[in-house]
């Protein structure tokens, strides 16, 4: 074959082939330097363990949004014989479920509940793993670590019904805390069924449940502090209080930062199942959340088209919660979600 590249006196290419080469091959390569194909061939064993996540999130996620459409309709699931000749032959309506929601004192009701408990749920349980996480990392002994930890999440993985049992033997009106009382001359109580104190009820029920899951992982980020930073600071006189401040913290940060968009976003979903265990002691009044009110209009009541409309804006607006707290993180020079 006979080289018609341009080469010097000495046998090299030129500096203008070697550019073209390199423009060529920059073409055909991402900036890793590997090609599309390499890097399938290089993960085939992790895309393949995660293909059945991939098609469970596509089956039971992405293909039922498709459901959606009902809302600008007024779906009737008797008028075929399956639902999706349903969706076909219902009417169309445009937005007259959307007014309708917006005209719902109920809707409205249920949502001032669901951003109150966000709101006292992100003030008080928020803060718990962290203060929790930083308590245990001051343990000498791993095996203290281990049986703390271990302590800790263990309630993670109960149910909500057994949790809700839980409280209800130590704080209704028949349990230990009322009949302590009564045994000793005074009136019981019954924290169970106080609408005014349901909100703070099941915060504290989801600290106790949750907190753990939350402490594995604030540790896990301390594991990743080098240990000589402690030594490095302790060396130049500054006490634990300061270690913690400006090495334990600034670790901290970045896991924080993420865990609070991820929190934000789940701003309208404050414990579906857990809320519809108590709703009947306090009443809907203190209880209705956007989730419990759209399984009572839905579900219950066959209010399909309504139902749908109301999940859609909480789905928008839990959308817009998440892109704002992410760029708050950026602003604070934290990664959050997703990068700049």
């Amino acid at each position: 074959m006979v080289d018609t590249e341009p080469r010097t006196k000495a046998g090299a290419p030129r500096p203008a082939a070697k550019k073209k080469q390199a423009e060529a091959a920059a073409a055909v390569r991402p900036a890793g330097g590997i090609t599309l194909r390499h890097r399938l061939r290089r993960d085939r064993t992790l895309i393949l363990m995660t293909l059945p996540a991939i098609i469970l999130l596509v089956v039971f996620a992405y293909i039922p949004l498709a459901g959606n459409v009902v809302a600008f309709q007024e779906y009737d699931p008797y008028v075929a014989d399956n639902a999706f000749q349903a969706i076909l032959q219902s009417p169309w309506v445009g937005l007259d479920q959307f007014e309708q929601m917006l005209n719902d004192r109920l809707f409205w009701s249920a949502l001032r509940n669901t951003l109150a408990i966000f709101l006292i749920q992100l003030t008080l349980f928020f803060p718990v793993p962290v203060l929790l996480a930083l308590f245990i990392n001051s343990f000498v002994r791993p095996r203290v670590r281990a049986v703390a930890q271990a302590i800790l999440y263990l309630p993670h993985f109960f149910s909500w019904v057994l949790v809700v049992t839980v409280f209800q033997q130590m704080f209704g009106g028949a349990g230990l805390i009322a009949q302590t009382l009564r045994d000793h001359g005074h009136d019981g109580i019954d924290l169970m069924t106080d609408p005014g104190l349901f909100k703070f009820l099941i915060t504290f029920e989801m600290i106790w449940k949750d907190a753990g899951w939350g402490v594995i992982v604030f540790l896990a980020a301390l594991a990743s502090v080098s240990p000589d930073l402690y030594e490095a600071s302790a060396m130049d006189g500054a006490n634990r209080w300061r270690r913690m401040w400006h090495i334990t913290l600034p670790a901290l940060r970045p896991v924080v930062a993420l865990l609070l968009v991820l929190q934000v976003g789940n701003a309208l979903t404050v414990g579906f199942e857990q809320i519809l265990l108590q709703r009947t002691a306090v009443g809907p009044g203190a209880s209705e959340v956007l989730d419990t009110y759209v399984w009572n209009v839905g579900i219950t009541n066959g209010g399909f088209s309504y139902a749908a409309a109301v999940g859609i804006v909480k789905g928008i607006f839990g959308l817009l919660l998440v892109l704002a707290a992410n760029k708050v993180a950026h602003l604070m020079g934290e990664q959050g979600v997703y990068k700049k």
